[in-house]
């Protein structure tokens, strides 16, 4: 990661959001965070589990550069971190940072995208302080199954694998309707991670002839 993260290009973005009051303890370095926040990402952590694992694997505090403080993020910090990204809307241009560079180093080809959706579940219980689900999810069919969230829809560089872009729904978006924002524009092919024989609704854009090949 350190040689294809640009650490310095993303803390430069995200300083002005970074907290800089100096009273009560000292606040980590906002690269230790970050790091932080990619392994939490990685490697599918909660905030309670990052905290354990900065614990548990000595090989985590390295990468988050933890030696030189006496203190561990607790979960409360590393939740107001990735809520402070939320709110700021930085994700997607930590994104769009990580892949100029990535790009500049001809690790992400751009000549062809591979689109796809995946569903991420939330909970349906109405048995909260609000007794109400979370407005913004929705309920979706797959198979012979009904799933209750968002759906993530990603584009993903056909050569290296690479994501290159993300967009969250609701659940309930068919995967055909986010397709084009999927697209950079300067692919020479385009491939959906739909079925094959799929019915699928008129396109405006690229009108499905781009995507004239099924992965699975």
């Amino acid at each position: 990661m350190d040689q294809v993260v640009p650490w310095a290009a993303l803390v430069e973005l995200i300083a002005s959001y970074y907290p800089k009051d100096k009273k009560g303890r000292p606040p980590f370095s906002l690269q230790t965070m970050l790091r932080a926040h990619f392994l939490q990402q990685g490697f599918t952590l909660s905030d309670p589990g990052m905290e354990e694992a900065f614990f548990d694997t000595p090989l985590y505090r390295e990468f988050a550069q933890l030696e030189e403080f006496a203190r561990l993020p607790d979960e409360s910090t590393i939740l107001r971190f990735r809520h402070r990204l939320e709110r700021s809307k930085l994700s997607e241009q930590i994104l769009g940072t990580v892949n100029d560079l990535l790009t500049q180093r001809r690790l992400l080809l751009r000549t062809g995208t591979v689109v796809d959706a995946t569903l991420i579940p939330a909970p349906s219980s109405t048995k909260n302080k609000d007794k109400a689900r979370d407005p913004e999810m929705h309920s979706s069919q797959k198979g012979n199954q009904w799933h209750f969230g968002m759906k993530t829809h990603i584009g993903v560089d056909s050569e290296s694998g690479l994501v290159h872009t993300v967009r969250g729904t609701s659940g309930n978006v068919h995967d055909v309707l986010e397709r084009n924002s999927l697209l950079h524009d300067q692919e020479e092919n385009a491939y959906s991670g739909l079925p094959k024989n799929t019915a699928l609704p008129r396109r405006s854009r690229y009108d499905l002839m781009q995507i004239h090949q099924v992965v699975r």
